[in-house]
């Protein structure tokens, strides 16, 4: 119960966060927004350092900055995506890939689940699909390059949290001090490198900085979720967060939600249900 609270908590972060990036991407280039969140998040990380601890090992060396090059490909492509739009289809579809590839890896290892769990987990991933159900009209439907985008997020996304699973138990807050200063060294060379493509548009700070907060606070609680429940089901609840998303652009961007995402809705809170059950 307590790491489905946890992933619940995690996927409402991660929905925020997106929805504040991708708000921060249409502002400026994807990689200016970058460069505000991503050390915005390690900081958030370094002051949660005292109160957590911290421990570097080798393994959480390796896991960690693996992550956090995952990281910066999921930031960058993620914010793109969602600056492109429309949020309410492209998130989802950001979320849905982001599921797979870790539950796939937690049944791998051996994780198994009850007869609540077995309906659960597919109810969740066909809650993520239901979310994404907003092309109504021509001007909603995403392009092919916005697809593309969507889809790399999604595998980006998906690396970012196999490999903070793998980290030690009791590394602490190790591993994710590490993946950030490893995709904030990334994403700061790649600006470096693409200077003079940036464009003059200043970023909008706060927003960025927000959501890079709020993708540090989403991702502590997935990794203590993952340290207390199994892979398979803390993904998939995590991957509900396009929710939060698909809220925000209805309620701020004037977003339409159509009844397949109003049902999509629904469905997910019946497989949170049976997979606190599990």
């Amino acid at each position: 119960m307590i790491a489905l609270l946890l992933s619940l908590g995690s996927s409402l972060a991660y929905g925020c966060a997106d929805f504040l990036g991708g708000l921060g991407a249409r502002k400026a280039h994807v990689l200016r927004t970058v460069m505000i969140a991503a050390p915005a998040s390690l900081t958030v990380e370094l002051l949660l350092w005292p109160f957590l601890g911290a421990s570097f090992t080798p393994s959480t060396l390796a896991w960690g900055a693996a992550s956090g090059v995952a990281s910066a490909a999921a930031f960058a492509l993620l914010y793109k995506t969602l600056a492109i739009g429309p949020m309410n289809v492209l998130s989802p579809i950001t979320a849905l890939i982001s599921a797979m590839l870790p539950v796939g890896v937690g049944l791998l290892q051996g994780e198994h689940l009850g007869l609540a769990g077995l309906i659960g987990l597919p109810l969740a991933l066909a809650a993520v699909v239901l979310v994404s159900a907003g092309h109504g009209a021509k001007s909603a439907r995403p392009s092919g390059t916005a697809l593309l985008l969507a889809f790399g997020a999604g595998a980006a996304i998906a690396l970012q949290l196999v490999c903070l699973h793998q980290t030690p138990s009791d590394s602490g807050i190790g591993p994710l001090i590490v993946g950030r200063a490893v995709s904030s060294a990334v994403t700061l060379a790649a600006a470096g490198l693409m200077f003079r493509r940036l464009g003059p548009e200043k970023p909008a700070y706060g927003v960025s900085a927000a959501a890079g907060g709020l993708d540090s606070v989403a991702n502590l609680l997935f990794l203590l979720a993952a340290r207390n429940g199994d892979l398979a089901v803390v993904a998939v609840v995590t991957a509900l967060y396009p929710a939060g998303t698909v809220l925000l652009a209805r309620s701020v961007l004037a977003e339409r939600i159509h009844r397949g995402q109003l049902i999509g809705l629904g469905t997910a809170a019946v497989a949170v249900s049976l997979l606190a059950l599990t």
